[in-house]
């Protein structure tokens, strides 16, 4: 089970830090991600990390502002936002997906356990 927090509204240039805390299973060979979806748009891949470790993986349209981090002593993951603009404005959802082998996974067809999502909007 994975419970998604700390989404709100925050101006432009602004910073957020979303948590996903995560339940019920091991994840040790889950890779952790953050999607988003704003209105009238599909679900996009933000930044995701195998949760037993090495590196994490960015949608060019957050590298170098978004950081996804876990913390393994409380099973949580969350998600950095830093400078935040107009077109960050969307649902975030934390998700898991089951992935033994080298590679992140983009498209959320490939996760099967969700979170319920947290708004954040980005005001100007």
């Amino acid at each position: 089970q994975l419970q998604a927090s700390g989404g709100g509204l925050v101006q432009v240039g602004g910073s957020l830090r979303l948590s996903c805390a995560a339940s019920g299973r091991t994840f040790s060979s889950y890779i952790m991600a953050w999607f988003r979806q704003a209105p009238g748009k599909e679900r996009e891949f933000v930044a995701g990390k195998r949760w037993s470790g090495g590196s994490a993986s960015y949608a060019d349209s957050v590298k170098g502002r978004f950081t996804i981090s876990k913390d393994n002593t409380k099973n949580t993951l969350y998600l950095q936002m830093n400078s935040l603009k107009p077109e960050d404005t969307a649902v975030y959802y934390c998700a898991a997906g089951y992935r033994l082998t080298y590679g992140m996974m983009r498209y959320p067809g490939e996760y099967d356990n969700w979170g319920q999502g947290t708004q954040v909007t980005v005001s100007s």
